[in-house]
């Protein structure tokens, strides 16, 4: 679908006839675009189930006048609120978007991604439905600088095992309840793990237990490396095991891990948190972009 110059908007469905649309903007800024690379690739390589039915899922190009890609947004979260990821764009192509979903008879309940184009767009979609558009969490997008060791702890880090996919759905079910609560927020009803998701990560070797005493005790997770970049995500520990330094130790390897790899790492975190900020901080990661989710209601 296109809209008029100065931008154009050009939609597909296909991951592989996208990342060959937009291989040279995403790898431009690959910290910026890490969310919208790493998921892409996993769906290009078949690692993601389809969409339910009636659940959208599409890639977005925004053209300049040149026709190159300036900018690009994804829908593909697999649950409500089916939240689209948007890079950031000009406000008239932001503008464009929601206009654009509109038209197409596409719910917008929610916007995430960079800012101001995600608010931009969640007005919009606002101002034509005639509901609020509010900021429902800041985020912090960050990456490793110099790495600092956190203070020891007992236990060890080790790879997630197959055999182990329901205790890790589990913790992953349960990972934006710790989130909303940590933060001091409402928390959210939460979604049920996919386990042929979890278990492509787990076979990827990309899932890890801080194990203690023969029991996992935080779970920290990564993206495989999308242009030499690398997220970490999840990290969870259950409240009653915090402040034992297994987060920061598990976070400390994990990163060392995939730098030894030869790529550059980066994280998210929930900016009402100030316990996890800290505790990156202290590991060496220095602020880079701020994101946000919102809702439209």
């Amino acid at each position: 679908m296109d809209t008029a110059e100065p931008h154009t908007l050009t939609f597909t469905e296909d991951p592989v006839s996208f990342l060959e649309q937009t291989a040279a903007l995403l790898a431009a800024e690959p910290v910026l675009t890490t969310v919208l690379s790493s998921w892409t690739r996993r769906a290009a390589a078949g690692e993601v189930a389809p969409p339910s039915p009636g659940v959208p899922r599409w890639w977005l190009a925004v053209r300049g006048p040149d026709g190159e890609p300036v900018s690009a947004a994804m829908r593909t979260m697999p649950h409500p609120p089916y939240a689209p990821w948007v890079l950031a764009m000009p406000d008239e192509a932001a503008v464009s978007l929601a206009r654009a979903l509109h038209d197409r008879g596409e719910e917008l309940a929610a916007v995430n991604g960079a800012l101001p184009t995600a608010r931009v767009v969640a007005e919009e979609t606002a101002r034509l439905t005639g509901r609020t558009a509010r900021v429902a969490e800041h985020q912090r997008l960050h990456v490793l600088g110099e790495p600092r060791a956190p203070r020891p702890t007992t236990g060890a880090l080790r790879p997630v095992r197959e055999d182990e996919l329901d205790e890790l759905a589990r913790w992953w079910s349960s990972f934006g309840l710790e989130v909303d609560l940590a933060a001091g927020r409402a928390p959210d009803a939460g979604h049920p793990a996919d386990l042929d998701d979890l278990r492509a990560r787990v076979r990827a070797g990309t899932q890890w237990w801080w194990e203690d005493e023969g029991r996992p005790v935080c779970l920290v997770g990564a993206n495989p490396p999308a242009d030499g970049v690398a997220r970490i995500g999840p990290v969870l520990t259950p409240t009653v095991l915090r402040g034992r330094g297994y987060a920061g130790n598990a976070v400390h390897q994990v990163a060392a891990a995939l730098r030894a790899g030869g790529s550059q790492v980066c994280l998210f975190t929930d900016q009402a948190n100030p316990v996890s900020n800290r505790l990156y901080a202290g590991l060496g990661f220095e602020s880079y972009a701020d994101t946000a989710a919102l809702r439209v209601e």
